[in-house]
């Protein structure tokens, strides 16, 4: 057993400020010189990368779509050489899949028995912030929940609210001022990620100061100290018969990669040969794979596309039997056109701009045939995020909607290809891993 000393921010709904204050509390705890681990529930690639920023180590997602109870707890023992670990929500509290609470926050603190903290912003309320308090605490009984801070209030308004707070039955840990000296532009994604680190660095040193000051830190982590222990979970990783390197694309483009993905990898044997379509002229040499994640490559459109030398080198390497995974923006990379600008053209269409959400959500992929990734008549569980579409989105798997009767055709597979918009999450389908890694074991042993 491992004592894990963690809490969990949640929030009442989407944009009421919890990542704001997890970032405030991960920059205050930093300040202090606390040794802090995080991690972000659900499949977001966005506020994982601001907390590595702050923190300077790597966080994990908490995902109960993709990960049962032993497998949320054995992805939270690994901060078990950290201070402390913070855990940031993701929408409402109680918002899952659909109607439901399923893969919800709630759910990741009751699997992962987490102390829970919940974010509010009263703004335009009073007395109506008490019945939104007092349901929080007694929909589904949860036992977690344990008190709340409060997000764009003044030092006046907040002695009221802390009363409020307690008839509810929760405790008031402080709150955060209104300041807009600490406010990050959003984009449909979430939020910018291309402000100037110099600009976030100043915002989340602001954000450290007010949490200092105004968040009770010290009540946090005494609360953190209730969490109990978590069970160990060990697991053996097959073994390549060869060592392999896997280019793997990262740059400002291409940024929407989980890091478990890379361990699971990395524990397979798997050199990871880090790469920039953007900057770089060609692909690693000596790789057995190419991994092209997803990101943003519509806003670097222009600057891929002219540059020519990436473009010839990942198209003949994937025409040429480089086993290959690439998710949404990587996917979109490998069109003849994103928008109006050539790309790889291994896929043979347009990715185009829409004005609504497409496929959000959990879904999981059936495969109609044998391909890289798996067998026929084998399922992934995967996820979609995009407002980008193709005139060709593939057709050798089925995507089923989770929790819902919906389903329609994606992907271009092979047994060298997989390419979607759908995202992986590995830790999840080990088994799509290690055949990954065993073709591009293959493919090195016999190209390199």
């Amino acid at each position: 057993m491992e004592l894990i000393k963690r809490i969990l921010i949640g929030g009442t709904g989407s944009g009421c400020g919890k990542t704001t204050v997890t970032m405030a509390i991960l920059s205050a705890l930093k300040m202090r010189g606390c040794n802090a681990a995080s991690f972000k529930c659900g499949p977001d690639y966005i506020d994982p990368m601001f907390h590595r920023q702050i923190l300077g180590v790597k966080t994990r997602n908490l995902d109960p779509f993709f990960l049962d109870a032993e497998g949320l707890n054995k992805s939270l023992s690994a901060s078990s050489s950290f201070d402390i670990a913070v855990i940031e929500g993701v929408m409402g509290y109680y918002d899952g899949i659909g109607a439901s609470s399923e893969a919800s926050t709630h759910e990741v603190a009751e699997k992962t028995k987490t102390p829970a903290i919940l974010v509010m912003n009263p703004k335009g309320m009073c007395a109506s912030a008490g019945a939104i308090l007092y349901g929080y605490t007694r929909f589904h009984q949860s036992i977690g929940l344990q008190g709340v801070i409060f997000n764009g209030l003044n030092e006046k308004m907040y002695q009221t609210m802390q009363k409020i707070a307690s008839d509810a039955g929760l405790i008031s840990y402080g709150f955060l001022p209104k300041n807009e000296d600490i406010q990050i532009p959003s984009r449909h994604l979430g939020l910018s990620t291309d402000i100037e680190k110099d600009k976030l660095r100043e915002k989340v040193e602001t954000m450290g100061h007010l949490a200092e000051k105004y968040i009770d830190l010290n009540g946090l982590l005494a609360l953190a100290e209730t969490a109990p222990p978590i069970e160990q979970h060990s697991t053996v990783s097959p073994v390549l018969p060869a060592k392999v390197r896997i280019a793997v694309a990262r740059d400002p483009a291409f940024c929407f990669l989980y890091d478990e993905n890379i361990e699971v990898l990395e524990s397979l044997g798997c050199e990871i040969a880090w790469f920039s379509p953007l900057n770089d002229s060609a692909l690693p040499d000596n790789i057995g794979g190419l991994y092209l994640c997803g990101g943003y490559p519509e806003l670097y459109a222009q600057k891929l596309s002219s540059n020519k030398s990436m473009l010839t080198s990942v198209r003949n390497a994937v025409n040429g039997g480089l086993p290959t995974i690439a998710e949404c923006g990587g996917f979109m990379y490998l069109h003849e056109q994103l928008s109006d600008f050539p790309m790889v053209g291994v896929i043979p269409a347009k990715a185009f701009e829409t004005k609504s959400l497409k496929h959000f959500g959990y879904i999981t992929l059936e495969a109609k045939s044998n391909n890289l990734l798996c067998k026929s008549g084998d399922s992934i569980k995967a996820h979609e995020f995009h407002y980008w579409n193709s005139t060709d989105d593939g057709n050798t798997f089925t995507a089923k909607k989770a929790r819902r009767d919906v389903e329609y055709p994606c992907i271009h597979s092979s047994e060298t290809l997989f390419a979607g918009f759908p995202h992986i999450f590995f830790p999840s389908n080990p088994k799509s891993a290690e055949h990954f890694a065993e073709k591009a074991a293959g493919f090195a042993e016999k190209h390199n």
